[in-house]
């Protein structure tokens, strides 16, 4: 087996955070409730985008937060997710990889824009968001790079993508290319409703596919649909243990 050469290589929902202070009034008149995220669609997020004020763009999405930190901890990490050849993605491909990310996922050269989060501050702190997917859902097996991947000790799945089926598609040949080369795959289960969404396959996944599980207490439990978190949580160690 090949030495990595690289850390983590994750794959997720490549977004560009949208940041403006704004007043209460804006929040009752777009209908969002304080404090929450609601998925948008793309000339929802242009009409919000122009009631915004001035604003600060930065690149984020779990997983490129992630890599974010892996980074900044001085591991070498990679990066596979879409963005559209528009303004925002090259805002991310320059985030991402000015800290030090390899991001090689070429641009879309049609379709929807790159994603954005539009987040509401307001003055008491609160961030509200409105959270257009656009470009990185169209994520799918021909973007998984199996070079980076099998190049990586680990391969990182985030949960947050898994809405579309040409992700689970990718996800599933990602986890392939990295256990045929050695390697370990980890996955986020990221949010409860995310699981609820698609518990089945993410059970599927979980049992046959991923040696390191990151989930919270409401994850746990939305994936067994059981309150008795810590037996199931033992039961997830075991088959991450007893994987070779």
């Amino acid at each position: 087996m090949k030495s990595a050469t690289i850390d983590v290589v994750g794959i997720g929902n490549a977004i560009v955070d949208v940041i403006a202070h704004a007043d209460e009034s804006l929040l009752a008149d777009e209908g969002f409730v304080k404090g929450a995220m609601t998925l948008i669609d793309a000339a929802r997020a242009e009409t919000l985008y122009r009631r915004m004020g001035p604003a600060i763009e930065s690149s984020g999405g779990s997983a490129g937060n992630t890599l974010a930190g892996i980074a900044g901890l001085g591991g070498a990490g990679a990066y596979i997710g879409k963005v559209r050849d528009d303004l925002l993605g090259q805002v991310f491909r320059h985030d991402i990889t000015a800290i030090g990310v390899r991001f090689d996922t070429p641009p879309a050269t049609s379709g929807p824009a790159t994603a954005r989060c539009l987040v509401l501050v307001t003055a008491d702190g609160q961030r509200t968001m409105g959270t257009y997917l656009g470009a990185c859902a169209e994520l799918g097996p021909d973007d998984i790079d199996p070079a980076v991947v099998a190049a990586a000790q680990i391969t990182y799945l985030e949960g947050y993508l898994f809405d579309p089926p040409q992700a689970k598609a990718a996800f599933r040949k990602a986890a392939a290319i990295a256990h045929a080369a050695g390697r370990r795959v980890a996955l986020s289960l990221s949010d409860p409703f995310c699981v609820a969404r698609h518990r089945q396959s993410f059970r599927d996944l979980v049992g046959g596919e991923v040696d390191i599980l990151f989930a919270n207490e409401a994850e746990i439990c939305a994936l067994y649909e059981t309150e008795d978190s810590p037996p199931r949580a033992r039961w997830c160690a075991a088959r991450s243990l007893s994987r070779p």
